[in-house]
This record gives C-alpha cells, structure tokens and sequence, in this order.
C-alpha cells in the first residue's frame, strides 16, 4: 500500500490521479487532498477517500469547507496549508498536479521532507530545473513524470544505458489549430482553443497546446528530467497521439511508447512504478487505428516552441521569464484582452528585456517571476486590443 497526497485533486489531472486510486483501493490510499477553491468537489473527495488532510489555496473557502466537513477532516488553508499538504508525514509519493508556478515552493518542500514526486507540474522543472534537480539528488528524492511525453521517455529508457541516448522525440498532437495559416491564427477565438481535439486537460494546459507552449516546456522540463542538451531534443508532430514519444540510440536504433490518449495510464505508472497493473483502459488496435502521421512542427506560426527553445540556450533565468509571461497572457487571452498571436508576441518582448542570471537561487526565481509577470501585464496593457 502506498499513501499519496494529490496536490490539486480538483484539476484534470488530480481527478483522474483519484480515479487511479478508486480502481486501485488496495493498492493506493489518499492522505491528503488540496484544491484551489472548489470546495464542493474537495467536499465530495473528501467524504469518498478519507484523507487525513484537506488543503484550500483560498483561505476563506477553507474556512467554508471547516464548517461543511465539521471536524472530521483537518482543513487548511493558503500557501501554508497547500505546503502542509505536500510534505504531510504519512505520505509517501506526491503528485503535483497544481498548474503554473504555484506548485513550486509545495514541491520543493516536499522533496525536503524526503517525498518522492510524480511531477505532473511542468512549471516547477521549467522556473526551478537546477534548485528542483539538485535537492532532491542531495534528499535522495526521485522524480517520475506523470506527462505522457515524459513518462514514454522513462519508459523507453528502462533497462538502457544512459550513456547510448542519442536523442528523444517528443510528440506533439499539433492542437485544434495545426491545420490553419497565420491569417487564420488572427482570429482564433477562445471558446475554439478550449477544444483540443484528442486530449480533456484543464484550460490552462489546452491553450498552452494550442499554442505549442506546452510542447516548449516539455522540452524544456525533459532538459532536466533526462540530463539533455537542447540538440537533444526533438518535437515531431502526430495529430493520432498513439505514439506518446520516442527515443533515439546511438546505433540509430529507436524506441516508442504507444497507446490510447489516456493520462490514466502515465498517471498509474507514476504512483505503482516500478509496478505495473490491469486497469479500465482502452487496449491499442493499430489496425483499427490504420494510419499514423507525423511532420515538423512550423515554428514560424508556432512562435513559442521557437521561444522554449531559446529560453533555453539562454539557460540560467530565461526559462523563468518565459513561463512566467506565459501565465499571464493564457490568462489575458481567456479573458479575452489579447489575441491568440498576441501571446507570443508579449512573450518575446518581456524576454528581450531580461538579462539571465545564471544559477537562480529559489529567491531570485521568485523575484525574476514577480517582474516578468509584471512586464507582460504592462505590454499587454499598452496593447490595449480586446478580441470579440
């Protein structure tokens, strides 16, 4: 049996991390839960899987929940109690599932407590990559990826000697708008990049694919994950999302993880490794599959892959600045104040004015986080265009 905590079990990720738990009961039990302020869900979490603790980001939802659940679960609340949560005794395995730099400090605190992670937070490795890796070497702490991209390369590499790796793929579903020119790219409305064609993810994360930043901080994140330098890396569009990534030996010879587009599977993987179990998940048929396609991804419509990738030969803060300006336009973008290509644009220019420090301590990145988000607020402000 192993005890988990879910940072963010109201998220997709989170939700289908405690679908794992309730087919696997006998396996995985929930000491913690935390959410950011739905706390009719937490409520109904709460009440199945029995954790010894409930975590609210919002401190006067928590004080909401205290009252509802009536002393039968301890309820937290803020950064205070989300780190609590992370780093609580009896858990053994952490999943990150909080979007965005929030799920930094939770993380890093729960490596210090000796915790091992199942990193579904891409964030943390792109803002924190250097502080994240070397704690949890020096806390013997390990990291296994919840990502599908992340989590086909883990598997790929089992029972492979690093030193062979020539190079990894990380495949790319393309998004709802792989198909469309850079004049179509100039309306895209928001309710249409919500709709990602293969995968159900949280808002944050569908525009990020539709937009290839996902794709450029897995990238980034797989920098750290798997020791690469950026020619290492490679990204291949593959609209079916069957073939979840791949890697490349020296001998040319290349390995693939394939299956359904179901992050239960990586998920699982990540909380039961090194063991692997039956779950409810639909089999691969290629045959009825039929056909894979694949192509190079455009990075002159896709400007922010293009970015990840200079974020990270820029290395040291770069990669900060990048996600943290990210934030703020998916945020800007979903309430519709800037454009689907306004995004890259503000990006890129709160990255021009930022000189790197080269080994940001925890401190430094949060200070460099506070002045990016800043910066791309202000541009985008300045901008002032409010898309119908």
């Amino acid at each position: 049996m192993i005890k988990i905590s879910v940072l963010g079990s109201t998220g997709s990720i989170g939700t289908q991390t405690l679908d794992v738990a309730r087919n696997h009961r006998d396996k995985i039990s929930v000491a913690a839960i935390t959410g950011n302020s739905n706390i009719d869900l937490l409520e109904r979490q709460a009440l199945e899987f029995n954790p010894e603790v409930v975590a609210v980001w919002d401190v006067k939802k928590a004080g909401e929940l205290r009252k509802r659940l009536k002393g039968r679960f301890e309820v937290l609340g803020g950064l205070e109690g989300i780190t609590a949560a992370a780093s609580w005794d009896s858990a053994q395995r952490i999943v990150t599932a909080i979007p965005g730099m929030a799920g930094l400090i939770p993380t890093i605190e729960a490596i210090k407590k000796g915790k091992d992670i199942a990193l579904a937070n891409k964030e943390t490795l792109v803002a924190g990559g250097n502080v994240v890796m070397n704690l949890a070497d020096r806390c013997g702490v390990k990291i296994y990826p919840v990502d599908s991209e992340h989590s086909a390369i883990f598997q790929c590499l089992m029972g492979n000697q690093r030193k062979y790796l020539s190079k990894i793929i990380l495949t790319a579903s393309g998004g709802p708008f792989r198909d469309y020119d850079i004049k179509q790219l100039e309306g895209v409305a928001v309710e249409k990049a919500l709709k990602h064609p293969n995968w159900s993810m949280g808002k944050k994360v569908t525009i990020d694919s539709s937009t290839l930043m996902n794709k450029g901080l897995e990238v980034i994140e797989a920098k750290w994950l798997f020791d690469l330098k950026p020619a290492e890396i490679d990204v291949v569009i593959h609209p079916q999302s069957i073939i979840h990534s791949l890697v490349e030996f020296k001998d040319h010879s290349s390995m693939a993880q394939l299956g359904e587009p179901d992050m239960r599977v990586a998920i699982q993987l990540a909380l039961l490794y090194p063991e692997r179990h039956e779950n409810n998940t639909k089999s691969l048929n290629l045959a009825e599959i039929g056909a894979l396609e694949f192509r190079k991804p455009d990075v002159n419509k896709f400007r922010c892959l293009k970015l990840a990738y200079d974020a990270l030969e820029a290395g040291g803060s770069m990669p900060v600045v990048l996600n943290s300006a990210n934030e703020v336009m998916v945020d800007k973008f979903l309430n519709k104040e800037v454009s689907f290509l306004d995004i890259p644009k503000i990006i890129e220019s709160v990255m021009n004015k930022h000189i790197p420090v080269r080994n940001p301590e925890l401190e430094e990145i949060l200070e460099i986080d506070d002045w990016a988000r800043k910066a791309a607020s202000e541009k985008s402000t300045a901008i002032g265009k409010v898309v119908k």
